[in-house]
C-alpha cells in the first residue's frame, strides 16, 4: 500500500535493502531526528522517515552524509523529497 507524503516538511526515503545493509539501526533515527512512531514507516521494500521539521534539518543532513558514508548512493539507494508542494496535493510513495 502506498505510504502518504506530507507537504511543508521533507521526507526520506530508503530502499529496505540499502537500509538493512546500512548498520544503523531504528532507535538511532528516531533518537537522531527525534521521531514520532509514525514518522519511521516500512512498506514492502520502501521506508519513509518523516516527516522531519524544522529544527532537524542539520540532523538529516549529518543522516545523510551518515548514509553516504556507508557505501549507500544518493538516488539509486535514497533520496530526500523536499515537501515544497502546496497542502491541498496529497502524495503516496511506493516501491515497484
Amino acid at each position: 500500500m502506498p505510504l502518504p507524503v506530507a507537504a511543508g516538511a521533507p521526507t526520506l526515503f530508503l530502499r529496505r535493502a540499502a537500509y538493512e545493509s546500512s548498520g544503523l539501526t531504528r532507535p538511532a533515527i528516531d533518537e537522531r531526528l527525534g521521531l514520532t512512531a509514525d514518522e519511521f514507516r516500512v512498506e514492502e521494500d520502501l521506508i519513509a522517515i518523516g516527516p522531519i521539521y524544522e529544527g532537524r534539518s542539520d540532523a538529516l543532513t549529518d543522516l545523510i552524509s551518515e548514509l553516504e558514508s556507508a557505501g549507500l548512493v544518493y538516488f539509486d539507494d535514497f533520496f530526500e523529497l523536499s515537501g515544497n508542494w502546496p497542502a491541498w496535493l496529497r502524495l503516496y510513495a511506493s516501491a515497484r
